[in-house]
C-alpha cells in the first residue's frame, strides 16, 4: 500500500478511541481444514486479546451446509453480538452475502461489509443493481485496497480503506544487494493465478543465467493448473530447474521466501495479495503482472517491477534487470520492506477497531 494511502487510513483510525464490542463475522473460515486463513480468523485472536467478543461463522466444510450454518448462527446467536460483518465476494459467494444481509435486516441487527476479491469489480459491472442494493443497506463498507475502493466507489462513495495486514515480526528481512537467480512463486495452483507462466519465465532466463532455479509453493485447487504447470516445465525443458511444493503451513512460508531473491507474481486477477506483502516484508525483489489492484499496491520501479499480464518474456526481462542493473535490487528490496511495514497489524488493527464499532459506540457512519 502506498504511503499516502496508509497515512490517510491512520488518521481515520485515530479519529476516536475504539471500545471493545461484540462482533459476528460471517464468511468462509476454513483454515483448520486446510484452507487459507481468513482475515477474520486473525482478527478473532487479536480482538479477543483486547477484550472483544468475537463469533465466527462458518467453519463447516460443505458449501451448502456452511451457508445454512451461517444463517442459523446469525439468527440463533443474535443476542450475542451488537454488529455483524460480512465478507462480500463475487459469484456464488455474493448470494450468501445477500442472504445474510436480508436476515440481519429482518432481525434488526446492524451490519457492515468488506469488499473482497479481484473479480468483484467485473461482477459489479454485470450486476449493478444487486451490488448497489447490498452496499446501500450496509451501515459502512470497507475495502482492503485502493483498487476496490475506487472501482466500487461507483456504487457507494464512502468506502473506507482497511488494508490487508501481516505480522511484520514474522518475516526476517534481508536486503538483496547481490541477488542470485533464485526465483520464488507462492500462490494457490489455480487458473486465475497463471502458474504455468512461471516455468516459461525460467525457460526465457536459462540461456543467460545457467543457475536459475524456481520454487513454486502453494496448495492444489484441483482445477488442473498444477498438472498443467508440470507439463509446461517438462515441455520447456526446465523441469529440473523447477521445484513444486504443493502447499506448506503458513508458519513456514517466511523460511521458503527467505531462500529466494526474486518473487514472481504471475496472476491474471488480483486485489491485494498477502503473498506479495510477505515477499516484500522479506526483502525479495517483486516482479509482478499489472493485473487488477496490483498497480494500486505496487509502485513500478520503486518497490517492484510491473509487466503486462501473461507476458513471460516481459517478466523474464524484468527479472534480468533485477539481476544485472546496479542498485536496482537493493532499492526494490528496501522500499518493498517499507511498503510491507505500512501494512503491519500494529497499523491496521486500530482501523478495524474503529470500523467495527456498533452504532451506540459512535462508529463509522
Amino acid at each position: 500500500m502506498r504511503s499516502e494511502s496508509i497515512g490517510t487510513a491512520r488518521r481515520l483510525g485515530a479519529e476516536s478511541a475504539a471500545s471493545p464490542a461484540r462482533v459476528l463475522f460471517v464468511g468462509n473460515f476454513l483454515s483448520a481444514r486446510g484452507g487459507r486463513r481468513a482475515v477474520a480468523e486473525e482478527l478473532e485472536d487479536r480482538l479477543a486479546a483486547r477484550g472483544w467478543s468475537v463469533t465466527l461463522t462458518s467453519r463447516v466444510l460443505s458449501r451448502p451446509a456452511r451457508v445454512l450454518d451461517m444463517l442459523w448462527t446469525t439468527a440463533r446467536r443474535r443476542a450475542d453480538y451488537d454488529l455483524a460483518h460480512l465478507d462480500v465476494f463475487s459469484g456464488t459467494a455474493f448470494v450468501w452475502a445477500e442472504a445474510a444481509a436480508l436476515l440481519l435486516d429482518a432481525l434488526g441487527k446492524p451490519w457492515v461489509a468488506t469488499l473482497r476479491g479481484g473479480e468483484l469489480p467485473s461482477f459489479a459491472r454485470r450486476h449493478p443493481r444487486r451490488v448497489r442494493g447490498l452496499l446501500a443497506r450496509a451501515r459502512a463498507v470497507a475495502a482492503p485496497s485502493r483498487y476496490l475502493q475506487a472501482e466500487l466507489g461507483v456504487w457507494r462513495g464512502d468506502v473506507a480503506l482497511v488494508p490487508n495486514a501481516i505480522d511484520l515480526s514474522r518475516y526476517l528481512f534481508r536486503a538483496r544487494t547481490q541477488p542470485a537467480p533464485r526465483l520464488v512463486w507462492v500462490r494457490a495452483f489455480h487458473a486465475m493465478y497463471r502458474p504455468e507462466l512461471a516455468p516459461a519465465v525460467v525457460a526465457a532466463l536459462a540461456g543467460a543465467f545457467a543457475d536459475v532455479r524456481l520454487a513454486m509453493i502453494g496448495p492444489d485447487k484441483g482445477d488442473g493448473s498444477l498438472a498443467a504447470t508440470v507439463r509446461a516445465a517438462e515441455a520447456l525443458g526446465v523441469a529440473d530447474r523447477v521445484e513444486i511444493v504443493p502447499g506448506v503451513p503458513k508458519a513456514e512460508v517466511p523460511a521458503h521466501l527467505g531462500r529466494g531473491d526474486v518473487f514472481l507474481n504471475t496472476t491474471s486477477v488480483d486485489n491485494v495479495p498477502v503473498s506479495v506483502l510477505e515477499a516484500l516484508a522479506c526483502g525479495l525483489c517483486v516482479v509482478s503482472t499489472n493485473a487488477g489492484g496490483l498497480p494500486y499496491l505496487l509502485d513500478d520501479g520503486r518497490d517492484a517491477l510491473l509487466v503486462p499480464e501473461g507476458d513471460a518474456a516481459a517478466m523474464a526481462g524484468a527479472v534480468a534487470r533485477v539481476l544485472r542493473e546496479p542498485g536496482l535490487a537493493e532499492r526494490l528490496s528496501r522500499n518493498g520492506r517499507e511498503t510491507a511495514a505500512a501494512c503491519d497489524w500494529a497499523e491496521v488493527l486500530p482501523l478495524w477497531e474503529r470500523f467495527l464499532q456498533p452504532p451506540e459506540s459512535g462508529g463509522a457512519r
